[in-house]
């Protein structure tokens, strides 16, 4: 199935660009789920995909360094703790849509690079998120 394919390909073109420069800052974690843990937080960065296909959103949080409670009592442990578990979230590219699109057309070149490339460029907000919160 075609769309499965593209996703995959826009993964593994993630993999290759966006990550390791994650992990030069200092994150951990593995698609599409990563963490940064500091002494008095945790950044958190999180990749999902549209369901139909085509794009994907990244979204960004802070947690305390102990993990994340649930207002239900459920404790998620700092090795464990994702964006989806946080009720505050920003997405990256908030001022422009918040979708990374891979599946439109371009005159020339590789979609799949052309975005992982957009999200390198967004990768400052972030940053100023999580030093706001710092």
């Amino acid at each position: 199935e075609k769309m499965s394919l593209s996703r995959e390909n826009m993964i593994a073109v993630l993999k290759k660009t966006v990550i390791p420069e994650l992990r030069q800052r200092g994150f951990k974690g593995s698609f599409p789920h990563f963490r940064r843990i500091k002494e008095k937080k945790i950044d958190l960065m999180s990749f999902q995909f549209d369901r139909y296909g085509g794009g994907f959103v990244v979204e960004v949080g802070v947690c305390s360094p102990e993990g994340y409670t649930h207002y239900w009592g459920e404790k998620v442990p700092p090795n464990k703790v994702t964006v989806h578990d946080l009720n505050k979230r920003l997405r990256l590219k908030e001022n422009d849509g918040q979708w990374f699109r891979y599946d439109v057309e371009i005159e020339s070149g590789d979609i799949y690079e052309i975005v992982a490339n957009e999200v390198l460029q967004h990768l400052h907000e972030a940053e100023e998120y999580w030093g706001d919160k710092g």
